[in-house]
Order: C-alpha cells, then sequence, then structure tokens
C-alpha cells in the first residue's frame, strides 16, 4: 500500500538540525519500499519559508523523487465534506489536513503522520493511519 506522508514527519526527518531518529528508519524504510508519494500542498509547506536557495533546492531536489498524486476535483469536494463532517462535531482542521484525508480516501493510502489532528479526524472519518 502506498503511504501519504505528511508534512510534520518530513518536516522531522529533512528540516530539523536533530532529526528523529525513529522517524527517519520509518521514512527510510517506506522510501526503500518505493510506497512514499506527496501532493503539491505538502510539497508546498515543506518549501516555504527557506530563504537560502542552496538549501532550497536540495530539499526541492529530494522532493522531485517522489510520486506526485496529481490533485483533481473530487479529492476537494471530499475535503470540504471531510471538513463538514469534523466541523459539525467540534473538529476543526486545516484545509491541507482534510485534503491529506480525502486522496488518502479516495486513493485507498495510507497517512504518515505525528499530528494529533489526525487522530481526532479518525474518530469520524476512515482513515489509515501510521503513527
Amino acid at each position: 500500500m502506498k503511504i501519504l506522508v505528511d508534512t510534520c514527519i518530513w518536516s522531522q526527518v529533512l528540516r530539523k538540525i536533530t532529526p528523529n531518529l525513529n522517524l527517519t528508519k520509518q521514512l527510510k524504510d517506506f522510501v526503500n519500499d518505493g510506497r512514499v508519494v506527496i501532493i503539491g500542498p505538502i510539497r508546498q509547506e515543506l518549501l516555504s519559508g527557506i530563504s537560502n536557495p542552496t538549501q532550497f533546492n536540495k530539499l526541492k531536489r529530494t522532493l522531485s523523487f517522489f510520486e506526485d498524486i496529481i490533485l483533481k476535483t473530487d479529492y476537494f469536494v471530499k475535503a470540504a465534506e471531510f471538513s463538514n463532517i469534523c466541523r459539525k462535531n467540534g473538529i476543526q482542521g486545516s484545509t491541507t489536513d482534510f485534503l491529506i484525508c480525502a486522496v488518502a480516501n479516495l486513493e485507498k493510502l495510507s497517512i504518515f503522520t505525528v499530528d494529533n489532528g489526525f487522530i481526532n479526524y479518525n474518530k469520524y472519518l476512515k482513515l489509515k493511519l501510521i503513527k
């Protein structure tokens, strides 16, 4: 099964001065198995805020090796539906988080994250989480 890696994992592994070794090992195993995919909004979040052009280009090059899920209208509609379901139940989330949930749901992907928001979303959405 393919795995959609959340921004928080990439940040912990690629952007921290001292990366999380457990997350790094898990991500490396998924990469070696050819299971990792990414979406444009995650790529954008990761690249945003890097003012050093050398660092920016290095990260951009690293991320270019991963398969992009091309976003379709259905994903955005499902993300809005998921947002409405969660909001109705008192759970707030970002538009990117709900887009991640929607893509994972429609493409039958697992989500690799350490963001506890996804545990809350999963109370009402059918997600496959890897923590």
